[in-house]
């Protein structure tokens, strides 16, 4: 690699994160305008903003297919072109199919970037992926504090409109396609390292059952967010099923691991438990005393400082010890959350639960990267876009919960989540005990 830039590249990626996150910031802000001022209802505004979720799914699904075919340079170029053609298209809405539209572009040019860039971090930096990863997204929760604050300043407390919050996406879009531009990009790891594209699928473990799962999720999701009802026989035949068919692509036809469908399975529930509370963060906390806003700003913060700082921590428990430590935190602060009462208590369970979920998504990537190294920029995307489609299934759920049981049963149910996690984790720190990068993609 002796001509490629990676400082270069990796500042390129981050910033292209930055765009991701700060978009999810803006969002948030911008509800209330197509709610109040332009007359939408929240359920047409919902519904306007659910491409974000599944296009971003989408994204990452086809760029983590055809990213070997068509070259890492095209993916990221095509993030570039999406986010432009968005933060145009979302400038100009004023009613619920623009405002679909341009969270069609934003979301499908959100999951380009990580479809190009997590796969790139992982290339560029072969013997310290989980940490670099760490580093990278610091700038998906780094983003949504930027994106808060200047919603805060800019149109809180000066007044202005909606669409200079929006139009400063283009500074840091602009800079990093300069950063991207005639650079040397590297091909993925899995084709320098002579990996087929057979073998990439194989490595996924059950890929064509993993697919048609995660596009089941994604047609339920793009449908409104059916209720899944856990109660019901049908439910549990239905994951019967793909259990089934996983154990049989991915033992009886590919005779290989299960370890991939296993992490993706833990994916579904640590993306749920960190982005879910976080989107509901609003309605979960309003009576507790004190702005949720403050409290999300706080929990993104710790976990913007946290992913920086991940290298010894790493170093120290490995990925598995740090998502085992994550999980008993994530369950502590949820409970904590359901059973405080005023500011300064829920405050101090927010920062346990941002301690636990701080480390979550990196190092579930960094896991793949470094022991499934073989599943290549598909297994990468698979893993980030079921993580999104996930959060956009359990949403709705959480406002069930939201609506029959109230906010801090609501809570204390989430808790659930890691305390399941933790139990998934305890034999994978055993399973993984001792073994070397790229070791468990073994047959």
């Amino acid at each position: 690699m002796e001509n490629i830039n990676k400082n270069r590249l990796f500042v390129a990626s981050c910033l292209a994160l930055l765009v991701t996150s700060m978009t999810f910031a803006i969002r948030a802000k911008i509800e209330h305008v197509f709610n109040v001022e332009y007359g939408l209802s929240k359920v047409e505004v919902g519904w306007a903003f659910g491409p974000a979720f599944w296009g971003f799914t989408i994204a990452m699904f086809v760029g983590g297919l055809i990213i070997d075919l068509v070259k890492t340079r095209s993916v990221v170029w095509s993030a570039f072109i999406l986010h432009f053609v968005g933060i145009i298209v979302l400038i100009i809405a004023k009613d619920k199919t623009t405002l679909f539209m341009a969270n069609v572009f934003i979301g499908l040019g959100n999951g380009a970037v990580e479809a190009a860039c997590n796969p790139l971090v992982a290339t560029i930096y072969p013997n310290n992926k989980t940490q670099m990863l760490n580093k990278f997204h610091v700038w998906f929760p780094g983003g949504i504090v930027i994106g808060g604050l200047l919603s805060y300043f800019l149109i809180d407390q000066m007044g202005l409109g909606w669409q200079v919050l929006v139009g400063l996406l283009f500074l840091p879009l602009a800079i990093y396609g300069y950063l991207f531009f005639g650079q040397t990009i590297p091909e993925t790891e899995r084709v320098s390292s002579g990996v087929s594209y057979k073998d990439m699928l194989k490595n996924v473990g059950a890929p064509y059952t993993i697919i048609l799962t995660v596009l089941m999720m994604i047609i339920i999701a793009s449908m409104g967010g059916v209720n899944v009802n856990f109660s019901s026989p049908v439910t549990w035949g239905i994951l019967a099923l793909i259990i089934v068919m996983v154990f049989v692509e991915g033992r009886v036809i590919n005779k290989i691991t299960l370890l991939f469908p296993f992490i993706l399975l833990c994916m579904f529930l640590t993306a749920s438990t960190e982005l879910g509370t976080n989107q509901w963060i609003n309605a979960l906390l309003e009576n507790k005393g004190i702005n949720p806003m403050i409290i999300l700003v706080v929990i993104t913060g710790i976990m913007a400082v946290g992913r920086y700082f991940a290298g010894p921590l790493v170093h120290r428990l490995n990925p598995t010890g740090v998502l085992l430590a994550s999980s008993v935190l994530s369950a502590i602060g949820l409970y904590w959350m359901s059973i405080s009462v005023g500011p300064v208590i829920t405050m101090m369970a927010a920062i346990v639960f941002a301690l636990g979920i701080c480390y979550f998504w990196p190092t579930m990537l960094g896991f793949v990267a470094e022991y499934i190294p073989k599943s290549g920029a598909l297994g990468l995307s698979i893993m980030g876009g079921a993580g999104m489609v996930a959060t956009s299934m359990v949403l709705p759920i959480m406002g069930g919960w939201l609506e029959t049981a109230g906010e801090n049963q609501a809570l204390s149910y989430m808790a659930i989540i890691p305390v399941v996690l933790v139990v998934l984790f305890i034999p994978l720190y055993f399973y993984m005990k001792g073994k070397t990068s790229g070791s468990s993609s073994a047959h």
